[in-house]
């Protein structure tokens, strides 16, 4: 308990510390994308080899066995029919990789592996050419190579078992070559978008009012809490020049809502630096219920043919612990209530019941969130 007090405690004052310098100016890069230009999710299905009799139980796992039946007819191996080749260095896997924008053909990606069914481990396996399809059904890339599976798996004759990290699951870096762009309107559309990383009509605002000062007025003009629309050059090397000049431009975002986030299974709390209280005082306290048990032994008397029985005796303690008296007066912010909870050496479930209880009478100015 101690320890998690320092910690939590350590992380309010890291908090004050941060709300003490000031908002400063970002980068628009740093706060907005451009719509449109997103990464696109990548998901295949393959067959890893080469395992050393790690992999799938294939009297379990059918669907592995009618893969590689499928995968060597196409290479001209053909299996009689009712023939289970009962192999347990293959494994039925998910292959998944992301394509970054403007990917083009050629280029390579990373992948990731991840078996299917009920291999024990991926490591020291090789992935057979995979098509990886895009969520219109359409092949962008095609996977291929080793394995780097980053855990392990060890039995005994015993039975005895250690795993570490996840040994079925691997990566193949630079795995999977694009075979077929992604369409973009990046080029095509007359203007473009900035969407903001998070939604606010003040940031909106100055992102509009910084691009109009620094690229002419009536270039930018916000469209909601979240976009904000760009005349930009249509021709291709102009647009790109506009953009790196746009991206550079610096704004100073709006203050975030005030809110407190508190989570109930770790204890830690979080308080922005907009929160504010109204006077109130709070009075908190701890109540200590202590039971302890004895066992007494009865004997009975000589020659009595009784029996020893035990008598268990239950004491049952209340003790009140030393109350806590917080008082805060208007527009208290976060310095003020920390330093109110640290005065006291008060617990963190002693900062949570006091958030609570502000927020219950209405003197929290502030948006109480528990996870």
């Amino acid at each position: 308990m101690a320890v998690l007090k320092r910690s939590i405690l350590a992380l309010l004052i890291i908090g004050l510390m941060l709300a003490a310098t000031g908002v400063q100016a970002e980068r628009v890069k740093d706060i907005a994308s451009v719509s449109g230009v997103r990464v696109n999710q990548l998901v295949g299905y393959g067959l890893v080899v080469g395992l050393k009799g790690t992999g799938d139980r294939t009297s379990q796992a059918p669907f592995t066995t009618q893969s590689l039946k499928n995968m060597l007819r196409e290479l001209g191996v053909q299996i009689p029919e009712g023939v289970d080749p009962q192999l347990q260095n293959v494994a039925a896997v998910m292959v998944t990789s992301q394509l970054k924008p403007f990917a083009k053909t050629g280029q390579q990606i990373d992948v990731t592996v991840s078996s299917i069914a009920n291999a024990d481990s991926l490591r020291g396996g090789k992935l057979v050419m995979t098509p990886l399809k895009g969520a219109d059904g359409d092949v962008y890339a095609v996977a291929q190579g080793d394995l780097v599976v980053g855990g392990f798996d060890a039995e005994g004759s015993d039975g005895s078992r250690i795993t570490v990290n996840v040994p079925s699951v691997g990566r193949i870096p630079n795995g999977a070559t694009v075979e077929q762009e992604v369409p973009s309107d990046f080029q095509d559309s007359r203007g473009i978008t900035l969407d903001l990383n998070r939604p606010d009509f003040t940031t909106a605002a100055r992102v509009a009012e910084a691009v109009n000062s620094a690229m002419g007025a009536g270039t930018a003009k916000p469209l909601d809490a979240r976009s904000i629309q760009v005349e930009a050059p249509e021709e291709a090397s102009a647009r790109v020049a506009f953009m790196a000049e746009l991206e550079r431009l610096k704004v100073d975002p709006g203050k975030a809502a005030a809110r407190v986030i508190i989570n109930s299974r770790t204890g830690t709390v979080v308080i922005g630096r907009s929160v504010r209280v109204d006077p109130a005082a709070v009075s908190h306290g701890k109540l200590v219920v202590e039971i302890s048990e004895q066992t007494e032994v009865s004997q009975p008397e000589a020659l009595s043919q009784g029996e020893t029985a035990a008598a268990p005796q239950s004491e049952v303690n209340v003790t009140e612990g030393e109350g806590r008296m917080f008082k805060f007066g208007p527009g208290v912010d976060l310095d003020t209530i920390v330093s109110a909870v640290n005065d006291v050496g008060a617990a963190p479930s002693d900062l949570v019941a006091i958030l609570q209880a502000l927020d219950r009478v209405g003197a929290l100015k502030a948006e109480l969130v528990v996870i």
